[in-house]
């Protein structure tokens, strides 16, 4: 175990990521009772069917273990099955096979997100409710937060760990935004990418930094300074904390319990990612552009957050024959010339 967390941080990843993977090998050989060397496919069957019945995990919680404890097993196949058996006698399987290994958590489930109708009233009314808000600092703070959501498609953390020196301004015709801790695939720490400030991100980041941020406190013009402040301080500096992932969430919760009760605990953070998505697409920017935009590191992920219309492949369908029909008329009528039946044909 401790040559696999070895290999792990020399493949660069993070000190988290190893001991979540210790964590489910040890627990996983603490319920076997038994060296690892000695583990069965059927042991894993067991294991996982502890998870869901007894222990009623999650999903994506038993997806999550039974995928590190396949890479671990992978490792010792690979590393280690000569040493083990020449020593014990026993050779070494991989006990999460295709007939265990759990797919996808949220395979076959489609998070499609609000209407475009039904995005507009919900921040359109919060956007207006905002002056007359009890707690006028932390609603706007966590509008602006849901609107880099909707607009930009930041993940909540990305948000979190914004500072002020992350608006750059100066960089594009809009201006961008360093996200420094992006989702790095494989637990390898954080991704970088700067995101522009498509959508009229840039008018409320200005509106932002020129309105309301100062509100807070002292440290508006400290670079280091968090861009989303918390209205607590810190007890020895008497600067601002950061805004946690939970006080936003409630945020949000919360507007869309107001204005938009139909989609009352269902619309999420990460919800409005997908809607972000799915309305550039809709407006036509390139699947590519999206995935750059989103921080993807493969396509096919950015694919699974496009949600279209019921009524999409209809219209792609009416589009292509507009297209024909365009070649067929006017300058192609030579085709349609050439195309008609002939008195032999007929």
């Amino acid at each position: 175990m401790d040559q696999y967390a070895l290999a792990m941080a020399g493949a660069g990843i993070t000190d988290k990521h190893v001991s979540n993977h210790r964590a489910a090998v040890f627990e996983f050989a603490r319920f076997v009772g038994r060296p690892v060397w000695t583990i069965t496919a059927e042991d894993a069957d067991r294991f996982l069917l502890y998870l869901r019945k007894d222990r009623a995990q999650a999903k994506s919680t038993v997806q999550q273990k039974a995928w590190k404890l396949a890479q671990f097993f992978d490792f010792l196949v690979f590393r280690y099955q000569g040493d083990l058996h020449a020593l014990t006698g026993f050779v070494v399987a991989q006990p999460i096979d295709e007939y265990n290994r759990p797919a996808k958590a949220d395979y076959g489930v489609s998070r499609i997100p609000p209407a475009q109708d039904e995005v507009d009233t919900l921040f359109s009314a919060w956007r207006t409710a905002l002056p007359e808000a009890r707690k006028y600092l932390p609603a706007a703070r966590d509008y602006l937060a849901a609107s880099l959501w909707r607009r930009a498609g930041l993940r909540i953390t990305e948000t979190v760990m914004l500072d002020i020196r992350d608006w750059r301004p100066d960089l594009g015709e809009l201006g961008k935004l360093h996200v420094r801790f992006g989702k790095g695939s494989q637990g390898r720490g954080p991704k970088a990418r700067l995101v522009p400030a498509i959508d009229s991100v840039n008018a409320l980041i200005t509106w932002w930094l020129t309105d309301v941020r100062h509100q807070f406190g002292d440290d508006y013009d400290d670079p280091d300074a968090p861009l989303l402040p918390s209205e607590r301080r810190d007890t020895y500096t008497g600067a601002c904390l950061r805004a946690g992932d939970d006080a936003l969430r409630s945020g949000l919760a919360g507007a869309v319990g107001r204005w938009l009760p139909a989609w009352s605990g269902r619309l999420t953070p990460h919800g409005l990612r997908h809607f972000c998505a799915s309305s550039l697409y809709a407006r036509g920017v390139g699947l590519k552009a999206i995935q750059d935009l989103l921080g993807h590191s493969w396509l096919s992920t950015t694919t699974g957050y496009i949600h279209v219309h019921d009524d999409h492949i209809e219209h792609a369908w009416a589009t292509a024959n507009d297209r024909v029909a365009a070649r067929l008329t006017g300058n192609g009528k030579e085709i349609a010339d050439a195309l008609e039946p002939t008195d032999e044909g007929r």
